[in-house]
């Protein structure tokens, strides 16, 4: 399963992700999607199974608004998640899993002009590690399928 292409950083943080993130509905616990629009400071989860839909500010006082992943600002679960070993694997939405793919696939991986924030920076060392290379491929393959 591992390429021979080359991934090349492109310095992505993890706030790339944060504008839609896919999770489990708080009702019917399929998969659902959070929004957020940080420029009209609202927060949305909809549900395209049962209908649930919600929205709030993002707006905490009059001067500041919070930046944080959509999903968190209704406290529900990721829905790309999967158990490995001791730890958990997970992707935001579509988007952040073929990007982690790309990275955890390729046989060689270029990093230029790092900034210590970047999302592959602050991944934890087992998304990193070789030996765990062909576990995590199985492991997104198994997600995307899923969410065909």
């Amino acid at each position: 399963m591992v390429n021979s292409n080359r991934f090349k950083d492109e310095n992505k943080t993890l706030s790339h992700f944060y504008n839609e993130v896919w999770v489990a509905c708080p009702i019917c616990k399929k998969r659902a999607t959070t929004t957020v629009d940080f420029d009209a400071k609202v927060a949305r989860l909809s549900c395209l199974h049962c209908g649930h839909n919600k929205e709030m500010t993002t707006q905490i006082t009059a001067a500041a608004t919070v930046q944080m992943p959509a999903h968190q600002f209704f406290k529900v679960p990721l829905w790309l998640q999967a158990p490995f070993k001791n730890n958990l694997f997970l992707a935001y939405n579509l988007a952040h899993l073929l990007y982690l793919e790309r990275y955890i696939g390729a046989g060689l991986r270029e990093h230029k002009d790092r900034t210590h924030f970047t999302l592959l920076e602050k991944l934890p060392k087992f998304y990193h590690e070789a030996k765990n290379r062909e576990a995590l491929l199985k492991i997104i393959e198994r997600l995307k399928k899923e969410n065909d």
